[in-house]
């Protein structure tokens, strides 16, 4: 009887030890701040920042972050809108759809990256400017993506038009490294793409730019890269959200005031991720493209969204004034005496 009612403290004990630790892990897990990004220069900050320990430092021991890396905009959102991610570096485009299909749960916070593609045509085909790509086989990463949409921009510019539209420019989509095998077949005649692409089919495979990072769109100011968050995160995590969009700003200026030495940060990281850093010569002709920014270039994405309704990525342009949250942003650029962004 005494053996049984040991065992039986002991059971209770064991059963609340059991109750105690899911309790704290399930804190821990409450804690945790999801952080988004892809292993690419455009995302520059999350590299250096992850690589240096930046953001970690500015939200404490309290919010560990899990870093997620994804190699496509799309897979991102689904991320956020699942609730696997608090904060994502992710394009505007799929930025912009995740906020149409959200119905106003994910907002920009702040801008990343502005520029950094360019349009690039085999070496034999003889494509000088972008009327030349007439009757020519021409491709993105992702359809109602970033390039994508600068793509359309240029051939509407230029009175052509997608073959599916009744235009004679065939646009398809394949994923960069298959676009470098395209290439290097014959199988394409050019290709819109993002840095470190644009650098690397250059070198690999004797690539000509046809049109460089500022002759793309906007004289290269547009979006590429944006920090976006839930919002019902941002209501909850307030200074979670305010230390990141610090650790971002800090990080933005170092990379503009030291460059030789951020890209090597940026490149070292790459190499962890992918087990491939980018040669040097890909690494400075790329990075050379590419404006590392804490402004959104609202009206750039203001303009894709156009865009994107009128190619039928979108099925009616939605109600935008709630997707750039950028007050958080606005006060840490106000007390470190920089210019807020309107």
């Amino acid at each position: 009887m005494k053996f049984r009612r040991i065992g039986a403290l002991l059971l209770v004990i064991a059963t609340a030890a059991s109750f105690l630790g899911c309790s704290s892990n399930k804190n821990s897990d409450d804690n945790k701040v999801r952080v988004g990004f892809f292993p690419n220069i455009t995302h520059a900050q999350a590299l250096i920042g992850k690589n240096q320990g930046r953001f970690q430092k500015l939200l404490g021991d309290k919010h560990p972050i899990e870093w997620k890396q994804f190699n496509a905009g799309p897979a991102e959102i689904e991320a956020l809108l699942a609730g696997e991610l608090d904060i994502a570096y992710v394009g505007p485009g799929p930025a912009v759809n995740g906020y149409a299909r959200s119905k106003g749960e994910i907002q920009i916070i702040s801008g990343a990256s502005d520029a950094g593609a360019v349009l690039i045509a085999r070496k034999d085909v003889g494509i000088k400017e972008v009327k030349d790509l007439q009757g020519k086989k021409v491709a993105i990463p992702q359809f109602g993506n970033t390039q994508d949409l600068s793509l359309r921009a240029l051939l509407k510019e230029n009175g052509l038009k997608d073959k599916t539209k009744g235009g004679n420019v065939e646009i398809v989509r394949a994923e960069n490294p298959d676009i470098k095998t395209l290439l290097d077949q014959n199988r394409i005649d050019a290709a819109l793409v993002p840095e470190p692409w644009g650098a690397r089919l250059e070198k690999e495979v004797g690539a000509k730019v046809v049109l460089d990072y500022n002759e793309v769109w906007r004289q290269g100011q547009y979006s590429t890269a944006v920090i976006v968050a839930r919002s019902d995160f941002i209501k909850s995590h307030p200074e979670v959200v305010e230390n990141f969009l610090k650790a971002h700003v800090d990080i933005t200026d170092y990379i503009n005031e030291s460059k030789e030495a951020a890209k090597n940060v940026v490149n070292d990281e790459i190499g962890k991720l992918t087990k491939k850093p980018l040669e040097k010569s890909v690494l400075n002709n790329s990075f050379k493209r590419i404006t590392s920014t804490n402004n959104p270039e609202k009206q750039s994405i203001e303009e894709m969204t156009d865009l994107s309704v009128s190619v039928g990525f979108l099925r009616e342009r939605p109600d935008l004034k709630d997707l750039f949250k950028l007050d958080i942003l606005n006060k840490v650029l106000k007390e470190k005496g920089k210019q807020e962004i309107k």
